[in-house]
């Protein structure tokens, strides 16, 4: 009788990967604190978050490198430290995936800074002009 090698652990499917959320543009800076091998210490980069949503975010960082695959991201303004388990990264640009569900009232508060903060750049994305049809031949702008 041969023994798996995999854990039950690795098996389980959990909601936080699979789903897809509503992701949210915000230009917020936080901080990525990381334990340092061996439990020696804590570590910390700034970061900037350029997206969000209940289960992960987009982060902009000067440099990844020395840069852990799981950490804790803290978001500049709350007082949350939430962790993150790596999808990606591509040079400066690191996706993320949260361990556990942002409650959706921190999300609001995270979302609701960022716009009386006036992010200038995500509100202009959220004002992009739409084109709809409204006859065959003529094409309405609408704001």
């Amino acid at each position: 009788m041969t023994m798996l090698r995999a854990t039950h652990l690795a098996t389980v499917k959990s909601a936080v990967y699979d789903l897809r959320w509503e992701e949210f543009h915000v230009k917020r800076p936080a901080r990525i604190v990381a334990v340092r091998p061996c439990l020696t210490g804590v570590s910390m980069r700034s970061a900037e978050i350029i997206d969000i949503s209940q289960g992960g975010a987009t982060l902009i960082v000067s440099t990844a490198v020395g840069l852990p695959k799981h950490y804790y991201l803290n978001i500049l303004g709350l007082a949350y430290r939430i962790g993150c388990a790596e999808v990606y990264r591509h040079k400066e640009r690191i996706g993320v995936r949260f361990i556990n569900i942002m409650d959706p009232e921190v999300l609001r508060r995270v979302v609701r800074a960022d716009f009386l903060i006036g992010n200038m750049e995500a509100l202009e994305a959220k004002r992009a002009p739409i084109f709809r049809a409204s006859a065959p031949a003529t094409l309405e702008l609408q704001k």
